[in-house]
């Protein structure tokens, strides 16, 4: 079985690279997240029977011989897909317009900077010499709008003009995709950008005009995005933040949008655990404190250079371990000798503890010394993969309140550790050239 899928919260981008899928691939199902843009469900609504779409929940995986992915290049971002990133015989093809780099691994890659992911399919489609519906002409260069800002986001190609133009010549209606693209506008999104204008606290970062905006929301609200550019374009600045946070505190989403060339939005998200483009991006956090988002904001767009630094760049290696049958006494003179806090207690190239300078605190009788370290070792093995940011490793060790965190490839085998020392280096940038 082939099937074709893309990323959660999927917008019209996304639906079309989907869509366009199909055609390249005529064998694939279209499955699309369960959770979907409002404007994007409207349109399905209608048009259900049309495109045949699938759920997730509805695809037996252990039948998928051939994943198309398209308009996303990170795991995390699939729906109810996780099962087949360890499949073996998988056959995966990818398709992806964000200019970094993701953590799927396919056989064929399509990966080239564009304002809009359907812009690399049209271009495929026309060396097929595939004919169009009207609808899928329409979905099409809707996707294109949506994704370029009505052509006009700094990541703009000119090949989204040409692939845009190319399906207007496909009888692409612009009356369908004016109604389509028209948002969910009401007294919730009113009031928030009220209460985004009267608040917006402004500043100047390397010579950009920044807008950084703490909002609490009720329940769901729609179409927070465009409120967000909404604010840019009133105010007249370079980039706006919108950091909203429920009536829980429990998360808080970020949206970001520029037009100010060099300004990266989609690279400060990637650094925050989420994604975008240059012109635009989000991600979410969960018990963060909005203050301390706003920080960090300010900390990436103030040092750049640091929005590309991953794990794997900060970590030691090899790392220093003990066996869980080493004795106290014993282990304390690794830590004299080697000058370390604390190092992880391994089984058969296994981590199965950490033990720390602390943890020998909890030695009553001089009798303890002899007792094996697993006797002693925190057994909360808090880890990070190669491909985090030091951002995403810093609110480990404050949630947790540790003070060193394994590095483990995707087989949970030890390649490295990170340490609060590393993440000082990081946030005082101190980082080599």
């Amino acid at each position: 079985m082939q099937i074709v899928t893309t990323h959660k919260s999927t917008d019209f981008d996304a639906l079309a690279s989907v869509i366009a899928a199909t055609i390249i691939y005529p064998d694939a199902l279209p499955v699309i997240p369960r959770s979907i843009n409002p404007n994007v469900k409207a349109f399905l609504s209608i048009h259900k029977d049309i495109f045949n779409i699938y759920t997730p929940d509805e695809i037996d995986l252990n039948q998928v011989d051939r994943l198309i992915v398209v308009d996303v290049n990170k795991w995390d971002r699939l729906d109810l897909m996780k099962k087949l990133k360890h499949k073996e015989d998988l056959e995966i093809f990818l398709w992806d317009h964000h200019p970094d780099k993701g953590d799927i691994n396919a056989n064929q890659v399509c990966h080239e900077p564009m304002g809009a992911n359907i812009t690399l399919m049209i271009r495929h489609l026309k060396l097929l010499n595939k004919q169009l519906t009207p609808v899928q002409a329409s979905l099409f260069l809707t996707g294109i709008h949506e994704d370029t800002g009505n052509l006009m986001f700094p990541s703009t190609m000119p090949e989204d003009a040409r692939a845009a133009a190319y399906l207007m010549e496909n009888k692409a209606d612009l009356n369908v995709v004016g109604s389509w693209l028209r948002p969910a506008y009401g007294e919730k999104q009113k009031s928030i950008l009220f209460d985004m204008l009267n608040s917006c606290r402004k500043m100047k970062i390397n010579g950009y005009n920044i807008c950084i905006n703490k909002v609490n929301i009720e329940g769901h609200v729609g179409s927070l995005s465009l409120v967000v550019n909404m604010c840019r374009e009133i105010l007249n600045v370079d980039a706006v933040f919108g950091i909203f946070t429920g009536e829980k505190k429990a998360k808080s989403i970020i949206i970001g949008r520029s037009n100010a060339d060099g300004l990266n939005i989609g690279s400060i998200m990637k650094s925050m655990g989420g994604g975008g483009h240059p012109g635009a991006g989000s991600a979410m956090l969960k018990f963060v404190n909005p203050d301390t988002v706003e920080q960090m904001i300010v900390d990436l767009i103030e040092g750049n250079q640091q929005s590309s630094i991953q794990i794997s760049d900060l970590m030691s290696f090899p790392v220093v371990t003990v066996p869980s049958d080493m004795p106290m006494k014993e282990v304390g003179k690794v830590l004299r000798e080697k000058g370390c806090t604390g190092v992880p207690v391994v089984e058969d190239d296994r981590i199965v503890g950490i033990i720390s300078r602390r943890d020998f605190r909890k030695i009553k009788k001089k009798s303890g010394e002899q007792s094996p370290v697993k006797a002693f070792m925190n057994r909360n093995i808090i880890t990070i993969e190669p491909g985090k940011s030091p951002m995403h490793a810093a609110r480990k060790m404050v949630k947790f309140d540790i003070g060193r965190l394994p590095v483990v490839d995707e087989n949970g085998k030890l390649i490295g550790i990170v340490t609060r020392s590393d993440a000082m280096i990081y946030f005082y940038d101190m980082l080599p050239d």
